[in-house]
């Protein structure tokens, strides 16, 4: 998951990103409204956390300007102003949650995790495929019922794959989705850590095909097929 997170407070956007970060998102900081709505024009994203007082261009511009492209990400509205009539204005302008400072990180990373399974369409916080179970909050994976040991860059692959079961995803938008701005990531890396991730993950019924030249798909999970035995787990 990757999100971009719009604050001009650098204290509190080096605490945001760090809490983030640990939690297992890629994260790219912006201290200004322009800079923000340029990301927001060249990058994908999976979730915007906007503060609506950014210099150079106010956090509700930027709001109104993503909405009139119609891009519908996800976005997480800060404020130091707790008004009702700004609250309304910012809703009407199209975010999607609310919260106003001070605020819990823990809160925040519960309306992160929330929103983002919203908008995959599903409010569980596990995805199952056959006896692959991962797990949102944790950011853990099991096959069979055991815990896997996967590194964050495998945990954030099988994460994209999970979402994109039977659809092609291309070493580029692994790329885009994982890593931060301005951090290089190779396509040889992604092989790499692809070719981890299979060793691990894959049993009967579980699969990661490559498309050679284009990128790799998660498979669809048979139907009717009998739970195996989980593979041993090399180190990574």
């Amino acid at each position: 998951m990757k999100i971009l997170l719009a604050e001009d407070d650098q204290i509190l956007s080096d605490s945001l990103s760090h809490s983030l970060r640990k939690a297992g998102y890629a994260i790219d900081c912006m201290l200004t409204g322009s800079d923000a709505d340029t990301a927001l024009t060249t990058m994908g994203y999976d979730l915007l956390i906007l503060d609506l007082g950014l210099p150079g261009m106010s956090g509700m511009e930027v709001l109104k300007r993503l909405r009139a492209r119609n891009n519908p990400l996800p976005v997480l509205v800060l404020t130091a102003a707790d008004s009702v009539e700004q609250r309304v204005q910012g809703l009407d302008a199209g975010a999607d949650d609310y919260m106003a400072k001070p605020f819990e990180l823990s809160e925040l990373e519960a309306r992160v995790r929330a929103l983002t399974r919203r908008s995959n369409g599903g409010a569980s916080t596990a995805w199952k495929h056959g006896p692959l179970t991962f797990d949102q909050v944790g950011r853990m994976a099991t096959l069979n019922g055991e815990m896997l040991e996967l590194s964050a860059r495998e945990v954030g692959l099988l994460e994209i794959l999970l979402q994109r079961v039977g659809r092609l995803v291309s070493k580029e938008q692994f790329v885009d989705r994982l890593c931060e701005w301005g951090e290089e990531v190779s396509n040889n890396a992604i092989e790499v850590y692809i070719h981890r991730l299979r060793k691990k993950i894959e049993v009967e019924g579980i699969r990661i095909a490559t498309v050679r030249g284009l990128g790799y798909c998660l498979e669809k999970y048979p139907e009717n097929l009998p739970r195996q035995s989980s593979p041993a787990t090399p180190n990574s």
